[in-house]
């Protein structure tokens, strides 16, 4: 299987899930991972596996990750599988807005199909570290 992971990280945080990932997945694929304002939407036509998540910051996306996901085209990736997950802190969704709901949202767009439900991750402080638990 051939996976890509495509993250944005400030502080690090999404950073260190997207290759603690990595790393999990090796074992049953060939895994590429790449920081969002290195990756172009041309390398997901190989791709059999998705993964996609960032920091949410002000209830929403990053600007890089809108950014990516505004230039992929509605039904451009039919089929591919993909999950997507955040970094945020730990309170209700309602409350502190979650990038791996919209990062799910805009890749249903695309045609990809979500393996699982979008997840997060939780942040102790604004900076980190990681949290034990999530969502």
């Amino acid at each position: 299987m051939n996976t890509v992971i495509i993250y944005d990280s400030t502080f690090g945080n999404t950073e260190q899930l997207a290759r603690v990932m990595a790393d999990a997945l090796r074992a049953h694929s060939t895994v590429r991972i790449v920081r969002v304002a290195e990756a172009d939407p041309l390398d997901l036509k190989k791709a059999e596996l998705l993964l996609m998540g960032g920091p949410t910051q002000r209830h929403r996306l990053s600007p890089a990750l809108r950014a990516f996901l505004d230039r992929l085209p509605r039904r451009s990736l039919p089929g591919l599988g993909a999950a997507a997950f955040d970094t945020r802190y730990h309170m209700d969704a309602w409350k502190s807005g979650s990038a791996a709901h919209e990062i799910a949202r805009r890749l249903k767009r695309t045609g990809a199909t979500l393996i699982v439900p979008p997840e997060s991750f939780f942040v102790a402080e604004r900076e980190g570290p990681l949290r034990g638990g999530r969502t």
